[in-house]
Formats: structure tokens, sequence, C-alpha cells
């Protein structure tokens, strides 16, 4: 009988726009605020629970630390799904490919390709960003990167991608919570093989997690709120990385393999959306 709370639980999803046979754990972990003194504890912990996939980017400014708590494992580094992302003040074709070598020093890639490169935001307003995908492909088609995505991309800026190059992301990154579940766009992901990836997955732990309804469906099956949220994504096939620094909270958040949702607990979930974003909207967002 397999552990429920071993790597070998969770699911992958398939990125069609990679080389080769190229899949990401459902369940990853996220380090998105926390300190480059303290993502390899993070890390370390969420490596010994199960996780087998991290989530970094440049303007979390953690990449040294986690490129140190990586080669410090004793994960088999193959073992290990890692996604970073190209800033905003980096896109364009030769500012993304500097960038990517960069990141690479400080994830001590070596000559290990990055599994997933994303770019972080359109910023429409800039104009790059097509040209920041080209180079993304580049670095694809050397071997550098695995496989090539987007953040925060609305379905017309990944239309401009593929009408201008010919492919779709392998996968966009968007904030995505029972208070924002962004339909439309998951439908179009779905439409033309683009995974959907969830950030700030747990509404960034504010009011969603003290919702009436979402109460009375963790009560019901034992579980807590935030259990029962991540499990509502991996049931809607989304990619996750909730993010967390506490050992307890990090090993709640992996455990969520041994129940499901009903029908009817989803149908009461998919009740709650409001549009309500947290974050900035991709279509102006200029940071």
């Amino acid at each position: 009988m397999t552990d429920q709370n071993s790597p070998d639980t969770v699911p992958t999803v398939s990125l069609a726009a990679g080389t080769g046979n190229v899949t990401i754990p459902q369940l990853g972990f996220g380090v998105w605020q926390v300190p480059d003194d303290e993502v390899g504890g993070a890390i370390d912990t969420a490596l010994k629970t199960g996780y087998r996939s991290i989530d970094t980017a440049r303007i979390y400014g953690n990449e040294d630390g986690v490129g140190r708590a990586l080669a410090a494992t004793s994960v088999p580094r193959d073992e290990i799904f890692l996604t970073t992302k190209v800033w905003n003040d980096d896109q364009g074709y030769d500012e993304t490919i500097a960038a990517f070598e960069k990141s690479a020093q400080r994830l001590q890639l070596g000559d290990r390709p990055l599994d997933l490169y994303l770019i972080h935001w359109p910023v429409p307003a800039r104009g790059k960003y097509v040209d920041t995908f080209r180079a993304l492909l580049k670095l694809r088609d050397e071997g550098r990167i695995r496989a090539v995505g987007v953040c925060n991309f609305n379905a017309d800026h990944l239309t401009a991608l593929h009408d201008e190059l010919g492919e779709w992301p392998a996968i966009n990154q968007i904030e995505l919570h029972p208070l924002l579940q962004q339909q439309e766009l998951r439908t179009f992901h779905a439409e033309h093989g683009i995974a959907t990836e969830a950030w700030s997955p747990l509404g960034q732990g504010g009011e969603v997690l003290q919702d009436p309804k979402l109460v009375e469906i963790a009560d019901r099956l034992g579980k807590s709120v935030a259990q029962v949220i991540l499990r509502w994504h991996i049931q809607l096939g989304n990619v996750v990385i909730p993010k967390s620094v506490t050992p307890s909270r990090i090993a709640e958040n992996f455990d969520i393999f041994g129940f499901e949702l009903s029908e009817q607990d989803l149908a009461t979930i998919a009740g709650l959306d409001q549009g309500k974003r947290l974050g900035p909207d991709p279509a102006s967002f200029d940071g």
C-alpha cells in the first residue's frame, strides 16, 4: 500500500510545449516572500515531507538560497522539478537570455536544464513579451530549458504569442482561488493545451479561510479549510503551489490525497466565485 503522504501519491500534469515528455507534479512548493537566508530550511522541510516541485522567481530574491538547498539535499536532483521566472525589467530577447544565465548560476544548474522558465507578467504597455517568449523558445530548443510558459497572461496575451510565434505556452500561472476562479481563462487553457497553475491558491490566507460553507465542508470531512481548497484545485486539474515556512502547515498542505470532495462540494465551492483579485490586474500592471 502506498503512503498517501509520499511523493509517489502526487499526480502529474503533462506540459505540451516542452522537450520530450515533460510532466510537473500537480502539488508543488512555492517560496514567494521567503527570505534568502530562510528558504533553505523551508525547502528541506518540504522535500522531507514529500514535495518534489519548487517554484521560485528572480524577483523573490531567493534563487541563491534555493540553489544552495537543492545542492545540499539528499533527494536526487533529477527527482526535483524546478521553476523560476524572468522579471519585468529583464524582458526583451537579449535581456531575457542574460537574465536566464544569471538565474542558472544562482540556482547552481551547471549543465542541467531548468525544468520550467516563465515570463512573470505580460506588462503589455512595454510591448516586449513576444520577444521575451521568443528567447524562452530559443533556450528550450537549445536544451537549456525543458518547458516554457508564462504567468498572469490573459487570453489576448496568449493569443498574441501564438499568432506571432506559432506556439502556446506550456502553462499559465495565474491568481486562482475560490474567490477568483477564472473559469473563462481556464476553459481557454483547456482548449489550447495550456496547463493551469494557481498562485495564491489559498487566497493568501485571508477571508476565504473563514468562509462558513468551506468551514462546513472541512468539519464534515475532518480536514482544514486549507486542505479542502487545495483538494478542490487538485480535482479541477490545476497545478498548485502553496507556500508556508511553518513545518506543520507544510505537512498539512501536502496531506490532501486521502480524501475527495463530492460533486456537491465542488458545486458549493464554485458558487463562492466573486471575481475578486488580491493581486494586480494583468491587463494594466506595469510593475
